[in-house]
């Protein structure tokens, strides 16, 4: 499982979380309700905290994003494509095989 992060959504990241570039960290979680694609009754949350036991990460100018261990079950084997939607003005998750 992988994690991709494009550049409009990074500059985003930066932008909403006032992120510097370096020793900051961005998790992605399982969080029960919402409107999730892959698990019926969860969907997809965002913090800005450290990691505990990290099941995968990737580092993007100096922020770490990642995903625990705990919660690798939420994404079936499938990555994680971290997207901007300009239209929208917000982040979009796109799930991969």
């Amino acid at each position: 499982m992988n994690i991709q992060i494009t550049k409009p959504a990074l500059q985003w990241f930066k932008d909403e979380f006032n992120l510097k570039g370096e020793g900051e960290y961005i998790r992605f979680f399982a969080r029960y309700g919402g409107c999730g694609s892959i698990q019926s009754g969860f969907s997809l949350g965002i913090s800005q905290e450290s990691p505990s036991v990290v099941g995968t990460q990737v580092e993007e100018d100096g922020t770490i994003f990642f995903i625990e261990e705990k919660d690798l079950w939420y994404f079936k084997n499938q990555n994680l494509k971290v997207k901007y939607s300009r239209k929208n003005e917000e982040i979009e998750f796109v799930y991969e095989d």
